[in-house]
């Protein structure tokens, strides 16, 4: 067990160092106010104040694991050999940077709580955040924060066992629309084969055609090959689905269509099933309440896993609903036009409250790879090389990698030409690891 001595024991400071400690590194985390107590213990030890008692381990403390609510705070982001550091610590410090205080800023998301410039869709946009405009976004800089503490933890602490974890993958699959032309209700049938005439689109009419006729697969259908593929692989597939009711912003097939219900169903038989929150359901928490209930009374277990539409968070509305639903696991956290670390970390972590200066028990999933964000790489090999960059960047902490891929990115359409194979050299990965 490590022994942390501080002059103030406070909620911030328990999370921080209990993600980067126990989470990442896996080593149990206790602390102390009282000095006799410190010199007292035999185990591993460390500082964390203004000033070192003696010669231990010390890192010195910014403020901000001692304060509440938010402030402007003052940031210089510098070299750190590989990676990059900031709030500087000084000579006496074991480490250059407060790794604790700055964690925290990236976990907590403290810069989405600041004023910011949204997208269309009231998103936080990757080109606000420090990790984009100090080019670390693409590091689980967290992560390689807390393996060079224990790092300085080995060389003091020889004796002691240090635990391994191992490179995981935890692959989700977005379903906003199960099926592209079936299943749609006559009205909006009738509504797309004008509309296709109207715009001339008759291969998208003739395909259109084929599949009403049952003459050929629904091309967003590709959910035999995920269920084969998950029958192949040790990773528990995370399937989400967007169940609520049909909107200007969510064009999903009703749940009142049984064959849908029976899919959902079937796909339950493998994967984790999960919900795909609808878009009024991030700030209404009586719609997701709803859309809860029946995805529970569909697979008949309680729902774990949740992710809103359009990667939207009302920060800390959404997830404040989400605990008080108790959905425990969320996917949301990312960038849909960046690939990278939005959080700083590939390890899962807890939804910490800053306004009520309080840990949650949501786990949020933050993921480092989205489908569409692939798609300014014109070619398949810098696709390719685009994952596996980030995926190295798991790798070098054992960390956890998190992809999100659609259904229809599984279709036969053009655009989405070797998404296939991309997705199976992310489950491959490991064996190479």
């Amino acid at each position: 067990m490590l022994l942390v001595y501080t002059h103030k024991i406070t909620p911030r400071l328990r999370y921080t160092f209990k993600h980067l400690c126990t989470r990442i590194l896996g080593i149990p985390v206790s602390f102390t106010t009282t000095i006799e107590d410190f010199i007292a213990h035999e185990s591993m030890k460390m500082s964390y104040t203004k000033q070192p008692l003696s010669n231990e381990i010390f890192i010195r403390s910014h403020e901000l694991l001692f304060e509440q609510g938010l402030s402007d705070i003052d940031i210089s982001v510098q070299n750190w050999k590989e990676t990059k550091g900031f709030f500087s610590t000084g000579e006496k410090s074991s480490l250059p940077f407060d790794i604790f205080a700055a964690s925290f800023y990236l976990l907590s998301r403290y810069e989405e709580y600041l004023p910011h410039v949204k997208d269309d869709y009231g998103r936080f946009l990757a080109s606000e955040s420090i990790a984009f405009n100090n080019d670390f976004l693409e590091q689980p800089v967290v992560d390689i924060w807390a393996y060079k503490l224990k790092a300085v933890l080995v060389n003091k602490f020889t004796n002691y066992n240090f635990p391994k974890r191992s490179y995981n993958i935890k692959p989700v699959i977005d379903v906003p629309r199960a099926f592209y032309y079936r299943k749609k209700g006559l009205i909006r049938t009738v509504g797309g084969i004008f509309n296709d005439l109207i715009r001339l689109r008759l291969r998208r009419l003739y395909q259109r055609a084929l599949v009403l006729s049952a003459f050929k697969r629904d091309p967003h259908d590709t959910f035999k090959w995920i269920i084969n593929k998950q029958k192949n692989s040790r990773f528990k597939f995370v399937v989400l689905f967007l169940i609520g009711d049909y909107s200007t912003y969510d064009k999903n097939i009703s749940i009142n269509k049984k064959e849908f219900v029976s899919l959902i169903k079937s796909v339950a038989d493998y994967c984790k099933v999960g919900l795909k929150a609808s878009y009024f359901a991030l700030d209404n928490i009586s719609i997701l309440k709803k859309e809860k209930k029946n995805m529970e009374a569909i697979v008949n277990y309680e729902l774990q896993a949740s992710r809103h539409s359009f990667s939207k968070l009302n920060l800390p509305k959404s997830y404040r609903h989400m605990v008080e639903l108790e959905i425990n696991e969320d996917y949301t956290m990312g960038y849909i036009k960046e690939l990278g670390f939005r959080a700083g970390t590939c390890t899962p972590f807890l939804f910490y409250d800053l306004d009520y200066e309080v840990q949650t028990p949501l786990q949020i999933y933050s993921f480092h790879c989205l489908d569409a964000a692939l798609l300014k790489h014109q070619s398949q090999l810098d696709k390719i090389e685009a994952i596996q960059r980030i995926m190295q960047q798991v790798k070098n902490v054992n960390g956890t990698f998190t992809p999100i891929f659609h259904n229809y990115s599984f279709s036969d359409d053009l655009l989405w030409e070797g998404y296939r194979d991309l997705f199976t050299m992310i489950l491959d990965s490991a064996d190479e690891n």
